[in-house]
């Protein structure tokens, strides 16, 4: 398991710390995939997944659980946002 893809920057994990899944590969040409303006990145995924982790006292075999939480937990906050928004006239 790859303890240096989910820590935060600076930080260090135990070796059981869950790591994400490998992020999209690059396109044909070579180039990263472009995310949408709203999209949410992996690295914010990971450190939301890291959070929600250390706040459960860092149990062992959770990664994907965690991992799709904050995905979630990040959709969900967008949409808030998004319906918060004022609209343009």
């Amino acid at each position: 398991m790859k303890s240096d893809a989910y820590p935060p920057p600076g930080s260090t994990a135990p070796e059981h710390a869950p790591h994400p899944p490998d992020p999209p590969a690059a396109s044909d040409d070579g180039t990263a995939p472009s995310p949408a303006p709203d999209a949410i990145t992996f690295e914010e995924i990971r450190e939301r997944a890291y959070e929600l982790w250390e706040r459960n006292h860092r149990p062992e075999g959770f990664e994907i659980e965690f991992w799709l939480l904050a995905e979630r937990e990040l959709r969900k906050e967008r949409q808030r946002r998004r319906t918060d928004e004022p609209t343009a006239p």
